[in-house]
């Protein structure tokens, strides 16, 4: 019996990088990195993700290397276990069972069978209180083991990994929260409390932020929230411990890390700015500028060749140890609120939408990685609390994806608006888009919404956009071609201005042939003639405002949809000019598919919202899904997909042409998917890479491609024929000893009998041409010893004879002689046993 297809809501990419602190491989050639539920494990010379390590249920919220064996990592999680993986391979060798939420891992060089962890109090995610445990990691047989012993060490923590690091050798641990640093020594099992004042004469504010501690000394370094930065000593004694305090920092320190040997103190902040305290002292500073965004995280690799710095714009930057960027890993930036919403670029597929201040991303889904930013605004941006800055609110893009349009605003006060709508060319040679226009003040009052005519079935082809307002109109921009005579001007122009009773516009769209535009002012809904800009007809549903308007396409573009902002959803007929039904669901996001006559309508009428996926001709729905998601959906899009995918239930064929992406309230980018999660979460490597090997790039596919040519080439003009023989290198048993990791092999006297067999040249591994030419010379040869049979066998026989059976027996072909002998050497020999 086939299973049924289930719709699932999964996470699609575009996780948190920077959720916590990544760790270095030994060697320093990988980095690993805690995103959403799973671990990415990325090169740091190509910045391409080599393999994901997938199997907890809940947020990833701490990794760190296993310094009993370098090749395996631990992870823990919100889903109260800790795992241990053999990250080359990608395996998964053991799981812990806590039963608490874990929020940090630590683990000791001296304690291969312990390691430490910070748990809730009462275990609730919620809790104020959070503690320091030790947990036993039993050596007990089997993959899922559970480990409850606990033991406490420190109470009353912050559940921060940054706030809590262990010193020299593992001899004590240090804990600061709030005014408090606190100091447990394993040895003498005393704990050592030093207090800060809130405030000192000059004003400054000490609480902690973040500790780390030094891996030959006894000192401690503590960040604070006025941009100092303490060295503490002696800290053994409880009353004659001393501190120094460095500061450069203007605002709050965020994390702290010494390197390998403990020469060096690197801090981060909101600056953007890595600082490297060189011997520890303020004295000698080196500061590596301009990161892009705040540096949450730093880290700092086991060979100290390497460092990097983990920030809130999602990125992850490599740094080597002369401060100079070797690598940059871009996730999906995540900002408070996407005012542009989610958009598709029509030439490279990308997910567009607000990415760092004043910039546009473009965000490639399949690769989960970055494409580029577009600079929209290409003022420097300034990290201050309560300056107001030039902001990007609107962005629209044509059908083919040749114009870009965007808006931009700036206001300090009611009365002082600042508008800007920028028009952009695609330029082939660029590969980006290039500023065509700039438009002060396109309207009086806040842009609401902007769209283009769609020119592939318009005759003048003339590339047309519209603006709608709050200052009651709608404005048609044309692009004047250098070509036109009677134009001086090239570049955008206003062509027609529309209102309707001065009220306010609140949306617009054009059909799906651009011969009509609909925008609706409040209330009222107004369709109107592209070519004459007259005025059509209007509709009207109060209560409420319209504030979403989308045509049908196809089969049903006979309808116009729009939601008001009391939960209604609308289906108007344009050619009857009446309302065909209405339907109150409470719709906040009203999303057509681009290929299809499916429209996505996400409604929100408790604490979740639900989908529904309909045809406006059709009074059932094709699709409803409950659930979707906690709290508001922000925006959704349909991308079209590069290969439509098979699905076998018709309830979600919806899904075969275009994929359905959306938003949710904490900024996760979500999808549906009828794949089981093992076939959805594919990993793009089941191995890593040799170390002989060169990375996979598009240089050295196009190269080793030339080489293949070239080669092939040459033996055709020797004539030779080109035998690809089985190399050593590609046995199975070969491959086996070269990339399977030491630790985890068997013994060498078990492999060398099959390392041995594996380089024999077998008869039976031959090629399928081989064996085709094998069995063609032996029938020839057959047929040549049958010849010879028959004619000795022909001088011997009496002619008579011969002439008699000639008479009985019919003559048989070459073919069915040659069947006929492929049956006698049947063995049958199978029927004697029935």
């Amino acid at each position: 019996m086939v299973a049924q297809e289930q719709l699932r809501v999964v996470r699609c990419g575009g996780s948190k990088l920077n959720g916590s602190r990544a760790a270095f491989s030994a060697d320093a050639k990988y980095l690993l990195c805690a995103t959403g539920d799973y671990v990415k494990v990325y090169s740091t010379t190509t910045e391409e993700c080599i393999h994901i390590l997938q199997g907890h249920t809940d947020l990833v919220t701490g990794i760190q290397l296993n310094p009993q064996n370098h090749l395996q990592l631990y992870s823990c999680s919100l889903d109260g276990t800790i795992k241990l993986w053999d990250f080359t391979d990608g395996i998964l060798i053991k799981t812990f069972v806590v039963g608490y939420k874990i929020f940090a891992f630590y683990s000791l060089a001296g304690s291969d069978d312990s390691g430490f962890v910070i748990i809730p109090k009462n275990n609730e995610e919620a809790s104020d209180s959070f503690q320091l445990a030790l947990v036993r990691l039993t050596k007990a047989p089997g993959q899922e083991v559970e480990t409850k012993e606990l033991s406490l060490i420190l109470d009353a923590i912050d559940h921060s990994p940054k706030c809590t690091a262990f010193g020299r050798e593992g001899e004590y641990v240090a804990s600061v929260r709030g005014l408090h640093l606190r100091v447990y020594f394993f040895k003498k099992k005393k704990i050592h409390s030093f207090p800060l004042s809130a405030r000192t004469v000059k004003g400054a504010n000490n609480y902690f932020t973040c500790v780390a501690c030094h891996p030959k000394e006894d000192c401690i370094a503590s960040g604070h929230k006025d941009g100092k930065i303490r060295l503490w000593r002696n800290f053994t004694h409880k009353k004659e411990y001393t501190f120094s305090a460095m500061h450069w920092h203007h605002s709050a320190v965020m994390d702290l890390a010494f390197t390998v040997e403990g020469t060096n103190l690197l801090s981060g902040g909101l600056e953007s700015v890595l600082v490297q305290w060189r011997d520890v002292s303020e004295t000698k500073k080196e500061f590596l500028p301009r990161l892009g965004s705040a540096i949450e995280h730093i880290s700092v690799s086991p060979d100290g060749t390497l460092c990097c710095t983990l920030h809130t714009e999602n990125k992850i930057t490599i740094i080597q140890s002369n401060l100079r960027v070797s690598a940059v890993i871009q996730g999906l930036v995540k900002g408070s609120n996407v005012k542009t919403g989610l958009m598709v670029d029509p030439r490279t597929k990308a997910l567009v939408l607000n990415g760092k201040p004043g910039h546009l991303q473009f965000f490639c889904l399949q690769s989960d990685k970055q494409l580029y930013n577009l600079d929209i605004v290409q003022q420097e941006y300034i990290n201050q609390a309560g300056l107001s800055q030039t902001d990007l609110v609107k962005a629209a893009f044509s059908a083919q994806g040749n114009w870009l349009a965007t808006v931009e605003q700036r206001q300090e006060k009611e009365s002082d608006l600042e508008l800007q709508m920028k028009l952009w060319a695609y330029d082939e040679q660029m590969q980006s888009f290039k500023l065509n226009t700039r438009i002060n003040m396109p309207h009086e009052d806040h842009v609401t919404a902007l769209c283009f005519r769609d020119t592939d079935g318009v005759e003048d082809g003339i590339p047309t956009l519209v603006t709608a307002a709050k200052d009651g109109r709608f404005k048609v921009w044309v692009f004047v071609d250098e070509s036109d005579a009677d134009k001086q001007s090239v570049g955008w122009i206003c062509d027609f201005v529309g209102s309707y009773h001065n009220y306010q516009a609140d949306n617009c769209c054009f059909s799906e042939d651009g011969s009509l535009l609909a925008v609706s002012f409040e209330e009222i809904v107004t369709v109107w003639d592209s070519e004459t800009w007259d005025l059509k007809c209007t509709f009207c549903h109060p209560p409420g405002k319209t504030w979403s308007l989308c045509f049908g396409r196809l089969s049903c573009s006979k309808y116009l949809l729009g939601t008001t902002d009391h939960g209604f959803l609308c289906c108007w007929n344009l050619l009857s000019c009446a309302l065909e039904w209405s339907t109150q669901l409470g719709v906040i996001v009203l999303q057509p598919d681009p290929l299809s006559e499916n429209i996505a309508a996400v409604s929100c009428i408790s604490e979740d919202s639900d989908l529904f996926v309909f045809r406006p001709n059709e009074p059932r729905p094709l699709c409803i899904q409950k659930n979707v998601c906690r709290g508001k959906v922000q925006c959704a899009v349909f991308i079209p997909r590069n290969v439509p995918e098979t699905v076998g239930s018709e309830k979600y064929q919806w899904l075969s042409r275009s994929q359905l992406y959306f938003l949710t309230e904490t900024q996760e980018l979500m999808t549906f998917s009828t794949k089981s999660p093992e076939v959805r979460l594919t990993p793009s490597s089941k191995q890593l890479a040799s170390e002989e090997s060169l990375p996979m790039t598009p240089f050295y596919l196009l190269l080793g491609k030339h080489r293949e040519q070239q080669q092939l080439k040459k033996d055709a003009d020797l004539g030779k024929a080109v035998i690809h023989s089985h190399s050593a290198q590609s046995s199975p048993a070969v491959k086996e000893l070269l990339h399977t990791p030491a630790h985890v092999l068997p013994s060498a006297a078990f492999l060398c009998s099959i390392f041995i067999n594996s380089l024999l040249i077998s008869k039976g591994n031959k090629s399928n041409g081989e064996v085709a030419n094998e069995v063609e010379m032996e029938s020839e040869k057959a047929e040549d010893e049958s010849d010879e049979d028959v004619a000795h066998t022909a001088m011997e026989e009496d002619p008579k004879l011969t002439e008699f059976w000639g008479e009985m027996t019919p003559k048989l072909s070459k073919s069915q002689e040659k069947e006929l002998r492929k049956i006698r050497k049947t063995d049958f020999s199978w029927i004697s046993a029935l």
